[in-house]
């Protein structure tokens, strides 16, 4: 016989509280500036595709058929964050050396590498104990 939990049916809404151990773990992890929070939730929406150079090829076709390319962030620093927010974006905690590296030497700290993949993949892999 299959039980139904009908109290927890849903789904929490989004401004509900983290579950213990996820909200301690991130509660200590430096923070980033209402900015660049904005740029890690724009990042949402770049395809991988966007982080490569269009080649000349790509960039004549797009511009005959009106598709143009994704521009990069005219500041260095936030241009690295949005990198790195796209690669976490798509494969969460599996971010490349370099992106992290890049990261690093923008001017960032190590560890908020831990607190953008943290916030951008939450509960989705924080619960799966």
């Amino acid at each position: 016989m299959a039980y139904l939990d009908l109290d927890n049916a849903f789904a929490a809404p989004v401004g509900a509280t983290c579950p213990a151990p996820i909200a301690e773990a991130v509660a200590g992890l430096p923070g980033f500036t209402a900015l660049e929070w904005s740029v890690i939730a724009l990042a949402k929406r770049d395809p991988l595709r966007s982080l490569s150079q269009p080649s000349r090829m790509s960039r004549a076709v797009g511009g005959l058929f009106g598709l143009g390319t994704r521009s990069r962030l005219a500041d260095g620093r936030l241009e690295a964050l949005r990198r790195l927010a796209v690669h976490a974006w798509h494969h969460g905690f599996a971010l490349p050396t370099r992106e992290i590296d890049a990261f690093v030497a923008a001017g960032f700290l190590a560890a908020q590498v831990e607190t953008l993949v943290a916030s951008v993949t939450g509960v989705r892999i924080g619960l799966r104990a």
